[in-house]
């Protein structure tokens, strides 16, 4: 028996789930599929790999939902009705061949998990905007605003590139996270090797190993930090909707917690901000970051204003109390 390409066999998937999502889905069918996956062992992951480029058109559906003026209604059932099985077996290999690329936003404090076509995970962290565009010699993430954290599917044919901003993350098969600054990008590298560098300095890329972090500035300039699984870790707790603080002043606590919820922590006495905390808090509870800091350093916490959580009292206090 001649053995089938993968771009055959991907393309068969594809043909699958258009009929796993029509009106005529039958007993008959059902065992078509069953033999068809025992076949070949490479058929079980192409039919995973189409389903989860079938579920990309999703969020595309809600958009156009919301801003009927902004996009075309486009719906999975389109795709079987009116272009056909052809434009159906085209998603196994690249959804953004045919789409210009899909969007991807979160709101003030949500998190967000995304399987992406190619066997891919993408973690979606507050307040971002993340682009998707594939096609069949690439992968190409737009980080337009925020942080995500990727699990990247090795393919070594179809590197897997983000950008955020100038700076551009280069990885095959490995995890790590980008987030989105003023001058810049924090990298974080979980799982193998990526490399990174600024738009237009090539020559200077730089690689980041697993446990390392470094921020790319837009200049090209790099600052790394000494490479320490457990730190990049405790940065990416916000995936399980954390915030884990080592030694971090309360300044920078204060700025994590306010980047997950609307009703913001204010600090009314500067003097306060030098203060270090230890601790895992969730990301969506300000007010009882609030109460510890109240009990441990015997400061004063309104929770008054629905908008805004008042820290300390502004005055010419030259120390903090201690129980």
């Amino acid at each position: 028996m001649t053995r089938q390409s993968a771009a055959r066999i991907e393309d068969q998937a594809a043909l699958w789930v258009a009929r796993m999502d029509g009106d005529h889905w039958d007993e008959g069918l059902a065992a078509e599929l069953d033999a068809w996956l025992v076949a070949d062992p490479r058929h079980d992951g192409a039919l995973l790999q189409a389903q989860a480029a079938w579920a990309m058109l999703r969020p595309i559906e809600a958009t156009a939902e919301a801003d009927p003026g902004d996009a075309p209604r486009i719906s999975r059932r389109w795709f079987v009705g009116g272009a056909g099985a052809a434009i159906a077996a085209s998603l196994a290999g690249g959804l953004a061949l045919w789409l210009p690329g899909t969007t991807y936003r979160t709101d003030v404090g949500e998190i967000r998990r995304v399987p992406l076509a190619d066997g891919s995970t993408a973690a979606i962290n507050t307040a971002s905007e993340v682009e998707i565009a594939f096609d069949a010699t690439s992968r190409r993430v737009s980080i337009e605003e925020g942080e995500a954290w990727f699990q990247v599917a090795k393919e070594p044919a179809r590197p897997f590139l983000v950008e955020a901003g100038r700076i551009r993350v280069r990885a095959v098969g490995t995890a790590f996270s980008v987030r989105r600054r003023e001058g810049g990008a924090d990298v974080l590298v979980t799982e193998g090797v990526v490399e990174a560098w600024t738009d237009g300095a090539d020559g200077q890329a730089i690689r980041i190993e697993a446990g390392a972090r470094a921020f790319i500035a837009d200049n090209a300039a790099v600052q790394r930090a000494p490479a320490e699984a457990s730190s990049v870790d405790r940065a990416l707790a916000w995936r399980s909707g954390k915030i884990d603080l080592v030694g971090q002043p309360l300044s920078e606590a204060v700025a994590e917690f306010n980047r997950y919820n609307r009703r913001k922590l204010q600090l009314a006495d500067p003097a306060l901000a030098g203060e270090q905390f230890d601790g895992v808090f969730r990301t969506d509870d300000p007010a009882g970051f609030a109460r510890m800091i109240e009990t441990s350093l015997q400061v004063p916490v309104d929770l008054s204003n629905p908008d805004a959580i008042r820290i300390g009292k502004p005055s010419g206090r030259t120390g903090v109390p201690r129980g």
